[in-house]
């Protein structure tokens, strides 16, 4: 059976896919809106568990395996968390949840380098400026059309096209995203040697959590630029993102219910947002608040928390759905990029299978019923770390404060439960 097979969007999960289904000398092709491979560079870093590391060991050819264990960090310190006063709470070290093998380990890796790690290799198969603007079926086929007027036939078609997917929106579109009432501010504060000399090293070296009594809390993490051996001459040309930086930043999120915010909160510029979180922090530790106040205004933003709802089985068809495009969730326990990795491994394995086969639509359906399980699951616990974290009740915070001292007492236990959930 030859297929043809359209991916819309060329984000982590739809690019790992292409890979994997390449490599298998599959018909694949990757539509992507932004005009050139560097427009997407920007953003954190990223952690990558065990199953996004099984995915992408599985679906890159192997140069581009040893590139991207070439860009994960190698330095970056220790998970902790720690009270408004930055006491210390419990710490992650690496060894808790390390494996000897890279391809069911945990890895740190800038989105940029990701980026391009898993835009190369794809000469051919990878298509910039387009915009998908629907599809339409003809027989067996679809065909996809895009804003410059041009369309692209295939036997099936895979919406990796994001939290606002268009693909979504035609083939479920009962199927959306919900605000969480959770609003974070987030910004960027310079890392550089005088950083490290004023401030902590828990924040200048490591991820830190910070857990006060009730109503809120803030996530820090040092981000260092990519390394210039890893940022080629198109890159340096076409990226205002990551060049408008002149250097490494650690990135602070705070978060809170929005009623803890004045009403007017979506008009504030960068600088009225820092002025107010630092109000909501008063009484916190001094490094905290010059972490904020210490952040350009310009860095500085509001980003409402959406998530996605469970949708109901629909019929399988010959147009699919991977990633955010399906099950997009909060950013609270940083697994949207690996969930979407892992069903790319997943729907990779079934469409090899069905050329097998030479029956396609069992192959989809059974991949849409499997992801539907663990990708909705992975929403759920998302959405609920998100509601933990700005959780107004202070009996229930004093106790998850009690108990990660308890875990940072008694090693042996600690290592057991962290090493058991180290994948999620």
């Amino acid at each position: 059976m030859t297929t043809r097979i359209a991916i819309i969007g060329g984000g982590t999960g739809g690019l790992c896919l292409a890979h994997g289904l390449r490599k298998a000398g599959i018909d694949v092709s990757v539509h992507e809106r932004s005009r050139t491979r560097t427009e997407r560079l920007q953003g954190y870093r990223v952690h990558i568990n065990p199953h996004g590391s099984a995915a992408l060991h599985e679906c890159l050819p192997p140069e581009l395996w040893e590139r991207f264990l070439a860009t994960v960090g190698t330095t970056s310190g220790p998970f902790t968390f720690v009270t408004e006063r930055l006491r210390e709470l419990m710490v992650i070290d690496s060894e808790l949840t390390s494996s000897p093998d890279p391809a069911s380990n945990h890895h740190s890796v800038s989105r940029i380098s990701l980026h391009q790690v898993l835009s190369d290799g794809l000469d051919g198969v990878l298509h910039h400026g387009k915009e998908f603007v629907g599809y339409r079926r003809e027989g067996e086929a679809v065909v996809c059309e895009f804003a410059d007027g041009s369309t692209v036939e295939a036997d099936l078609v895979v919406g990796a096209d994001g939290a606002n997917s268009r693909v979504r929106g035609q083939l479920l579109p009962e199927a959306g995203r919900v605000d969480t009432g959770i609003v974070a501010i987030a910004g960027k504060h310079p890392l550089n040697d005088e950083t490290r000399k004023r401030l902590p090293s828990r924040l200048t070296d490591g991820p830190s959590m910070v857990m006060p009594r009730t109503g809120a809390g803030l996530f820090s993490a040092p981000h260092e630029l990519t390394d210039a051996s890893s940022v080629n001459d198109e890159t340096a040309g076409h990226d205002p993102v990551l060049f408008d930086n002149t250097s490494s930043y650690i990135m602070w999120a705070f978060a809170a219910d929005s009623r803890r915010y004045p009403e007017n909160l979506s008009s504030l510029d960068g600088e009225a947002l820092r002025a107010l979180v630092l109000d909501l922090i008063d009484g916190w530790d001094h490094a905290l608040k010059e972490l904020v106040a210490g952040s350009p205004g310009g860095t500085v933003s509001r980003l409402p928390i959406f998530t996605s709802k469970p949708v109901e089985p629909w019929p399988t068809s010959n147009v699919t759905l991977l990633g955010d495009a399906i099950h997009s969730m909060t950013p609270f326990r940083g697994i949207g990029a690996n969930t979407a990795l892992r069903d790319a491994q997943l729907l990779c394995r079934n469409l090899i299978e069905a050329r097998k086969t030479g029956t396609l639509l069992p192959a989809i359906a059974d991949y849409e019923r499997r992801m539907r399980d663990y990708g909705f699951a992975a929403v759920r616990d998302s959405e609920r770390s998100a509601r933990q974290f700005v959780s107004e009740n202070r009996a229930g915070r004093t106790m998850a404060r009690g108990m990660f001292r308890f875990f940072q007492a008694v090693p042996p236990l600690k290592r057991k439960v962290f090493s058991d959930h180290g994948d999620s």
